[in-house]
């Protein structure tokens, strides 16, 4: 009874801290669409998503990482807006650098999977 049956192993990953969940794909996508965008109003309309939900995540990781990952740029001629700093760009890079060593880890484990 030989079955060709393929499984694979579907992972998900967040970053977590004392409090809870910290940073996970959908906080890495707001954070790449205020690079995108320059505003987290913009990037929350992106993302069809309410600014105030958009705000309140902004201002949970700003508060929760070692250093901010999103300043405001106070309004002037061309208005306000929002930019990651350094720490923001870097939880991206370290997201995807993680994500994708335990994707390849997962990946090469599905290859000894039979049931």
């Amino acid at each position: 009874m030989s079955s060709d049956k393929k499984y694979n192993i579907d992972v998900r990953i967040w970053i977590q801290e004392s409090e809870g969940p910290f940073l996970g794909i959908g906080k890495v996508w707001l954070l790449e669409n205020i690079r995108k965008t320059g505003s987290i109003t913009n990037a929350a309309k992106e993302m069809k998503m309410a600014y105030r939900q958009a705000w309140q995540l902004v201002e949970e990781m700003n508060q929760r990482a070692e250093i901010p990952l999103v300043e405001k740029l106070l309004g002037g001629k061309g208005g306000g807006g929002a930019r990651l700093t350094e720490a923001g760009e870097k939880a991206i890079t370290v997201f995807y650098e993680v994500e994708k060593r335990i994707k390849d880890f997962a990946l090469k484990e599905t290859q000894n999977l039979k049931f």
